[in-house]
């Protein structure tokens, strides 16, 4: 069985949020859940991604509602991350000039799946 979560919209750059995915691709739940809250506190994209792969793993479980599910026997099969909209933005600079500023918005995709498969 496969369970996929989406987050889009996120406020993250799509290469700051590639690192992060890079370090649990193909990771087991556990493994990769343990490692996200270690960085939670030095990467913001962290915490974004433990939250939709929360959401995997719930989804899991409610398509699984007989069997038995438990984050030790799901696996991460993919994460794809891609470039979103960018939210544009005026700084006021001096001699009536405008400064802008592009704050990037990424789309997170993470799938889940059993280890027994």
């Amino acid at each position: 069985m496969e369970a996929i979560a989406k987050g889009t919209y996120l406020r993250c750059s799509a290469r700051k949020m590639r690192q992060v995915a890079d370090m649990i691709r193909n990771d087991s739940v556990d493994a990769a859940i343990a490692q996200l809250f270690s960085l939670k506190k030095t990467k913001k994209s962290a915490q974004m991604m433990e939250k939709v792969l929360q959401s995997a793993v719930a989804n899991i479980r409610d398509k699984n509602a007989s069997a038995n599910v438990t984050t030790e026997t799901l696996k991460i099969s993919s994460i794809i991350v891609n470039a979103g909209p960018h939210i544009k933005r005026i700084k006021y600079r001096a001699q009536g000039r405008g400064f802008k500023i592009n704050k990037k918005l990424c789309h997170l995709t993470v799938a889940v799946t059993s280890k027994e498969q």
